[in-house]
């Protein structure tokens, strides 16, 4: 069906498909960095993996510097309809020098903002509280040794500082993220003390104020991982609580959360108690395993409830996976674009009058509307959405995926 048919249809429903159009390419996406490398970094000195983060296989074409790296992003965001953000972590600088996370500053990230603003994009940053030496116990600002802790207040801290620069070198307000992998794989005697030691530290790492319109603060929960399976300390309750109190935005990601938990039930929740969202798009399989995420029901349901609760500009919308048994480039084209596809799909949906017939309780009409929509033409508009931005969809997007892999095939 071509779009103007579909269109058509479309429109009997009550849903302007130019509207959705339209809306859905305001909509950037930050993109991870660490999918193009499988979480190495590109620091001066060798770490080790710490906090269960692992990616698997061996897939040719890994970036093995930042020009390799950029070359990459730069390709993945031309086969993405819209303009879009990236998401970086701190130990991704682009320097010969070799500084330590606790001495990090914005030189050593400044050919990224360089390279944003000719890309025309946003950044958003992170502090990398894991393959280091001083994070091989799975506890940083947790950590019982004050020393410890207080490099990584430092860290933090200066990442704050960087990611604020950030925001005002491009313009765009840089989401600084806080995750720490602290836990015990073991139960713990005294998981107060631990919990006590991480708000302690946050508090120090947070306590310089830098404007909210070039930086914001998220803090990041997870319920378990590699090495931290019997508590951790950071859990949802913790950082939720935090939000709460100290006016950070909460990130949700859906890769940190038991596999039968419905993610997108949380948003209308916290979103009662918050009034910013960070969002970590993920497939998680078992454990927080970030696989490349699908048009399956965890995504569909997550653009689903951002659109109908009106959250879609209260929420900064990030990926967060890593898969090196398939193509890089590949796997970052196709999350993005599942994402957009959602919430298309959210976009183009008869909300008034599902709303009315769940209203009047209804919910015979509500369920038999519902599933009437499904079989609506939504890949003719999702064609139309790519044309519009002259980004290629169908097997023209997978000759370019392929002709790009091969190129990119021989790097040692």
């Amino acid at each position: 069906m071509g779009y103007e048919n579909a269109k058509a249809a479309f429109a009997d429903w009550g849903v302007d498909t130019d509207d959705a159009i339209k809306r859905l390419g305001t909509v950037p996406i930050s993109m991870h960095c660490w999918q193009g490398d499988d979480v190495v970094g590109f620091e001066q000195k060798t770490g080790s993996s710490g906090g269960g983060i692992q990616a698997t296989g061996n897939h040719p074409g890994r970036a093995r510097n930042p020009d390799e790296l950029r070359a990459d992003l730069e390709f993945a965001y031309s086969m993405i309809p819209g303009t879009h953000r990236l998401n970086l972590h701190a130990m991704y600088m682009d320097t010969d020098e070799a500084p330590d996370r606790d001495e990090i500053e914005y030189r050593h990230f400044e050919p990224w903002v360089d390279w944003a603003k000719a890309q025309g994009i946003g950044l958003d940053f992170n502090p990398t509280f894991f393959a280091h030496a001083k994070a091989d116990d799975n506890l940083t600002l947790s950590h019982p040794d004050a020393g410890i802790r207080d490099f990584w207040i430092e860290h933090g801290a200066r990442t704050r500082e960087i990611a604020a620069r950030i925001g005002s070198e491009l313009g765009s307000t840089c989401v600084n993220n806080i995750w720490a992998p602290d836990g015990y794989k073991d139960i713990p005697i005294d998981r107060m003390a631990a919990r006590q030691r991480l708000e302690a530290s946050l508090d120090a790492m947070l306590a310089v104020q830098h404007s909210p319109e070039m930086m914001r603060d998220a803090v990041e929960s997870k319920l378990f991982g590699i090495g931290v399976e019997a508590c951790t300390v950071g859990s949802h309750e913790f950082y939720m609580g935090y939000a709460i109190r100290k006016g950070t935005l909460l990130c949700l990601d859906m890769g940190h959360f038991h596999p039968t938990e419905n993610i997108a039930d949380k948003l209308s929740a916290v979103a009662l108690s918050l009034p910013q969202i960070l969002l970590h798009v993920s497939r998680p399989m078992r454990w927080d395993s970030d696989h490349v995420i699908l048009q399956n029901d965890d995504i569909l349901a997550m653009a689903h409830e951002l659109v109908s609760a009106n959250l879609l500009d209260r929420t900064f919308i990030g990926l967060d996976f890593f898969d090196a048994t398939i193509s890089r480039t590949a796997a970052w084209v196709i999350g993005v674009r599942n994402m957009q596809k959602a919430l298309l799909r959210a976009l183009l949906t008869p909300w008034e009058r599902l709303r009315a017939a769940e209203d009047k309780l209804d919910f015979t009409a509500r369920l038999t509307l519902t599933e009437e929509f499904k079989d609506m033409p939504f890949g003719a508009v999702w064609d139309e959405f790519c044309a519009g931005l002259e980004t290629p969809s169908g097997l023209a997007l997978i000759n370019e995926l392929e002709a790009y892999q091969a190129k990119v095939a021989s790097r040692g």
